[in-house]
């Protein structure tokens, strides 16, 4: 076996076989070794940290990642108990984060302990659809105009058209947006406990050939227009959403304030108001937070999420108010997309990391699986945020990265 490893090896190295053709050639796991061994040789590397992983490469292949050389591993910690009362997710739990920035878990953690002492979290999503915006080009504004009103009069055929490419998802709404002779059609579906982008990308398509089939005078130039929007922070995404639309809030006690975070409600709110606020309009940012994407991108890859919608997703307000002595802060992510299926979420560390929220696989009814993460999400988001501030107020941050983020050998 060894003797033949070598050879193809060599065939890999001098050409005769490329990389992506080993996968056609051999199980997944004998290809990935031999383009490992081949990259080694190519490279003057050694590659052994990235060949030792517990993955079985036989179940990704054509499924997660091609080209496969191995994998990469980043540090799990888990932040909690945090307390949350949402409509799905309910009682203590501890978050699982993924990161390699000192300091980031031991926030969330600290955060946690503010909220849970507090009474908790309370959780709801607002709104729950994944899109895609298939883009239509006509000849003429007055085309555009009778485009539109057949569009409103098929509504229902279309609806039946998207739906009829899934067991789980729904067709939730349609909006149309218009620039000259180009027509949007950002279609929006429930999608379980997937987060659904490729579902509603195989609806999208559907509902595409239906509408050239009937209305032949429009031609659709891409399935994805960028109306979406996909990966891409976006006006449209801020005020309608896409994913899940949630909002995390709790009211701070002084006490807790006091003895855990060792500040009060005025510095805070003063830190969020002028730092989140005016800093981010200032700067001309259309987003006013602190940080949501290191607590959103810890958490997605931890989970198996689309890493690249950390985009999206992390995009949200922060805001607080002083109530007598205690502090009232809320987290609002307009579009924040997970799931638990599909993507990353079958793998075997991703699965375990869901385990530990209680939301691995599909859940029962359908999508509560999914609706649970995004609360959990929210709020450790939440949990980030309250701690930054607070050590911003103290002036601690400096203080925690030099701590617990810098290696001093």
């Amino acid at each position: 076996m060894e003797a033949e490893i070598d050879r193809l090896v060599d065939r890999v190295i001098n050409g005769e076989i490329q990389f992506h053709e080993l996968d056609q050639l051999m199980n997944g796991n004998l290809s990935t070794l031999v383009r490992r061994l081949a990259l080694e040789r190519l490279t003057g590397t050694t590659l052994a940290s990235i060949g030792s992983t517990i993955i079985d490469y036989e179940e990704i292949k054509n499924r997660n990642a091609e080209n496969v050389i191995g994998a990469v591993q980043v540090p799990v910690g888990v932040a909690g108990p945090l307390r949350i009362s949402g409509r799905w997710a309910r009682g203590d739990f501890y978050v699982p984060l993924s990161t390699t920035e000192g300091a980031l878990i031991a926030s969330v953690n600290r955060g946690a302990k503010a909220l849970s002492l507090s009474g908790g979290v309370k959780v709801r999503i607002l709104e729950d659809r994944m899109t895609r915006a298939p883009l239509f080009r006509l000849s003429s504004v007055e085309e555009v105009e009778e485009f539109l009103q057949w569009i409103h009069a098929n509504e229902e055929r279309i609806r039946e058209e998207a739906n009829s490419t899934t067991s789980f998802g729904k067709l939730k709404d349609l909006e149309t947006f218009v620039l000259g002779n180009n027509v949007w059609l950002r279609i929006g579906m429930e999608s379980g406990d997937a987060m659904g982008m490729n579902m509603v990308t195989l609806a999208s398509e559907k509902v595409c050939q239906l509408i050239e089939e009937m209305y032949p005078s429009a031609k659709c130039v891409a399935v994805s227009g960028n109306m979406c929007s996909d990966k891409k922070q976006s006006a449209v995404n801020s005020l309608l959403g896409r994913g899940k639309t949630v909002v995390a809030e709790a009211l701070v006690k002084e006490e807790v304030l006091r003895t855990v975070l060792r500040t009060d409600a005025e510095s805070i709110n003063d830190v969020n108001l002028r730092k989140n606020f005016l800093g981010s309009a200032r700067a001309g940012s259309t987003q006013f937070n602190a940080h949501f994407a290191n607590v959103i991108a810890a958490l997605f890859l931890a989970t198996g999420q689309d890493m690249a919608q950390v985009v999206e997703s992390s995009m949200g307000y922060t805001w607080t108010e002083v109530r007598g002595k205690d502090l009232y802060i809320s987290v609002t992510l307009p579009s924040l997309e997970v799931g638990t299926v599909g993507g990353g979420t079958g793998l075997p560390t991703q699965r375990e990391v869901l385990s530990i929220i209680g939301v691995q696989g599909g859940g029962n009814p359908p999508g509560s699986n999914a609706k649970k993460l995004a609360e959990v999400t929210a709020a450790a988001v939440l949990a980030g945020e309250l701690n930054l501030l607070a050590a911003l107020s103290t002036r601690e941050l400096g203080r925690a990265h030099r701590k617990l983020g810098r290696n001093s050998k």
